[in-house]
């Protein structure tokens, strides 16, 4: 039996990263870092842990995947995220020359698309996949916090 991974898999990998935020009193959003069907790097907002408003679930992943090749670059990499990254996470991921990012939810406020941020001309991007589950995590996040 051959396994064939595609992109809808490694997202529910990223969407159980970011339940783990959510458990944790952080904003849900996770994410992975995969490189020929293999995951490189996982992750989770650490903000109010860390007390650091660049621990996004991407900058986290970018720098357990960059220490796993050994290199601060991610040719050949497949970033998987819930929520379509911000302007700080795009320019992190500009940087770092990543293949393709792939993200769940979008983000109407604050992600890069809407502030006119741009990635390297040679990433390949695409969005929707389980976008329900990620934004309705995040909806149950904010309910929560409003109600406690």
């Amino acid at each position: 039996m051959v396994l064939t991974y595609d992109d809808t898999y490694f997202m529910k990998k990223a969407l159980q990263e970011a339940e783990y935020a959510f458990e944790r009193g952080e904003i849900p959003v996770g994410a992975v870092i995969v490189v020929q069907d293999r995951i490189i790097a996982r992750a989770h907002n650490l903000t109010e842990q860390l007390n650091d408003v660049t621990a996004h679930a991407e900058m986290q992943a970018i720098t357990a995947a960059a220490n796993f090749l050994g290199g601060k670059y991610l040719k050949g990499c497949t970033l998987y995220v819930t929520l379509e990254p911000c302007q700080m996470c795009a320019g992190a991921l500009y940087w770092s020359q990543i293949d393709k990012i792939v993200f769940a939810a979008s983000d109407s406020k604050r992600g890069y698309r809407v502030l006119g941020t741009k990635l390297h001309p040679k990433t390949k991007v695409s969005g929707g996949i389980l976008e329900n589950e990620a934004a309705n995590l995040l909806k149950r996040f904010f309910q929560k916090k409003r109600k406690g």
